[in-house]
């Protein structure tokens, strides 16, 4: 079985950091039974609004379904200003009460040592969510004014390390009844 995993990228940029990162982790996963779905339509949620939560918005529903059919949540995201930036926030709040993450394997990679703040209320935000945080995958890889790309990240022993221990500790948390439930 390969376990299905959807990464969210905080970052709109084409050339953040934290899109590298999960690049990355794209080409590491299959060692550990994984493929990893990088799902770059956060751009294109419309701004949240409880009075929209019933939306029959395209970007809405496809964005739940993909959470939907995923074993496990990846996530990389900078900090902005001490918080998280509004393209996740944003995101996360699209599936509050629709629960595509109720009891989901999370785990959030920091692409900065200084990005500890945002990265603590990311993980809070899921937890509340209803989330399982893989706290043991939830690891800051320290690639802040390296400008890494992804070969670079996959030749760094350091990097790579701390990346396969990530998606080790991820991959060994998605429960076999959540495998695949939905593809």
């Amino acid at each position: 079985m390969t376990f299905h995993i959807t990464a969210l990228c905080g970052s709109l940029r084409q050339a953040s950091i934290n899109r590298t990162l999960l690049q990355a982790a794209q080409k590491v996963a299959s060692p550990h039974g994984a493929t990893i779905h990088l799902f770059d339509g956060l751009g294109h949620l419309p701004i949240f609004n409880p009075d929209n939560e019933d939306t029959d918005d395209r970007n809405v529903a496809a964005f739940r379904d993909t959470l939907r059919r995923a074993d496990a949540v990846l996530i990389a995201s900078p900090e902005y200003a001490h918080g998280v930036t509004g393209a996740i926030k944003n995101a996360l709040d699209w599936v509050v009460a629709s629960g595509e993450f109720m009891q989901k394997p999370v785990a959030c990679l920091n692409a900065s040592g200084r990005a500890k703040i945002a990265q603590a209320a990311l993980i809070e935000t899921i937890r509340t969510m209803d989330a399982r945080i893989i706290i043991d995958a939830c690891i800051t890889i320290p690639l802040n004014g390296k400008n890494f790309d992804v070969d670079d990240i996959l030749r760094d022993p350091s990097s790579l390390t701390l990346l396969e221990t990530a998606l080790r500790h991820l991959t060994a948390d998605i429960p076999s009844e959540m495998q695949n439930q939905a593809i």
